[in-house]
């Protein structure tokens, strides 16, 4: 059991034929996402090199009718990701993970105020974050996919770095993961600690949730009192920085 994304996850790759987005594609692909097509306006039906199965397109909505994409992840340079995710919302895209960093807080308070009152059933993650996992079954951003073990422990957490060590800790101590979330510490982003901290509560594959915070912000005050209102499962946090 997991959150978010899994074995059904169809993602589609925007910025699939830049240097980095190739890259990760390829990880993921490795890991066993199901990768269904790459979106670059303007170069629809190139062939990325070491990616030529995967189709390339001009825009989401084709990726969407075309291949079946049900989620998305964003590789898009700073300028441009913006458009990106609110071209992915209007597709039909449910899930839209950006991994960009660098993106200006007021093209972001934009995105937000847009996706609220349009498009209130999408569900965003990041930007600036290391992405999503399903330990196992599917694997959307840059985080290292051998340290992850599947199992019941939700984690979610506002540092790359930082989920990277606690998962490899948790892993080493025979500790798996139902699904590890980064929201991304940028002070304007789509999915916060509660958002997380439902969806793992409501999930019966999850047995436990970690969550790692950082200074700054009023989140982690907010998530714990949330976690006192709502949450029946055993809940550890750490929080970095002084």
């Amino acid at each position: 059991m997991s959150v978010l994304v899994g074995y059904d996850t169809r993602l589609v790759v925007q910025g699939m034929s830049g240097s980095t987005g190739a890259f990760h594609t390829k990880q993921a692909i490795e890991y066993g996402t199901r990768v269904v097509a790459g979106v670059t306006p303007g170069k629809g039906g190139m062939k990325v090199a070491g990616l030529e199965q995967i189709p390339m397109y001009d825009t989401v909505d084709e990726a969407v009718q075309l291949a079946g994409a049900n989620a998305s992840v964003i590789y898009v340079p700073p300028p441009a990701a913006a458009d990106a995710i609110l071209e992915a919302a209007a597709a039909g895209i449910e899930l839209i993970i950006t991994i960009t960093e660098g993106i200006p807080a007021r093209d972001m308070v934009r995105v937000k105020s847009i996706l609220e009152r349009d498009y209130p059933y999408v569900q965003t993650v990041g930007p600036n974050c290391p992405g999503v996992i399903t330990p196992g079954q599917c694997k959307i951003g840059i985080m290292p996919g051998y340290i992850h073990k599947p199992g019941g422990v939700g984690v979610v957490s506002r540092s790359g770095t930082l989920t990277y060590e606690i998962v490899h800790q948790l892993t080493s101590l025979g500790l798996g993961q139902s699904t590890a979330i980064g929201i991304g510490g940028d002070p304007v982003k789509g999915m916060d600690f509660i958002d997380a901290l439902a969806l793992f509560a409501d999930e019966p594959g999850t047995s436990s949730i970690f969550m790692i915070g950082e200074i700054g912000g009023d989140s982690e005050e907010r998530a714990a009192q949330f976690i006192k209102d709502n949450v029946k499962k055993p809940v550890g946090a750490f929080i970095g920085g002084q």
